[in-house]
């Protein structure tokens, strides 16, 4: 158990260390980052957004609690990462090109596949207080 917690770790750390100086680049609208969207045929704006978004899912990944969030977040990076690696594909770039965003998917999906059970969205996370309407 405890390897699968280091793992875990690593995974993770590893992944939001990736994702932080990925918003770090977007925020920054470095020249080199925003030709390749613009080169993907985005609007450069994309990139505000996009970075915003990155340092909400590296929050939500490391704060403990707030599972479902944690979800969302394990979700949103994985739409983004998958879809970097599509628009890469779709534009003509080489498939090494499209390999970077999906290495970053891998480690998203690892590290939400190893997440620990205090981690994870489940039915009994949810407060007591919380009904859950019967099915008719």
């Amino acid at each position: 158990m405890k390897l699968k917690l280091i793992c875990y770790w690593v995974l993770t750390v590893t992944a939001t260390v990736e994702l932080l100086v990925g918003a770090e680049w977007d925020l920054a609208h470095r020249p080199d980052v925003v030709q390749l969207v613009t080169h993907l045929g985005y609007p450069t704006y994309v990139l505000t957004i996009l970075g915003f978004w990155k340092l909400l899912a590296v929050i939500a990944w490391l704060v403990p609690g707030f599972p479902r969030l944690k979800e969302w977040a394990y979700a949103g990076v994985f739409f983004e990462t998958t879809g970097a690696a599509a628009s890469h594909i779709a534009s003509g770039n080489k498939l090494i090109d499209a390999s970077w965003p999906l290495i970053l998917a891998a480690l998203g999906m690892a590290s939400w596949a190893l997440r620990p059970q205090s981690r994870r969205f489940t039915v009994t996370s949810i407060s007591s207080t919380t009904s859950i309407p019967a099915r008719s």
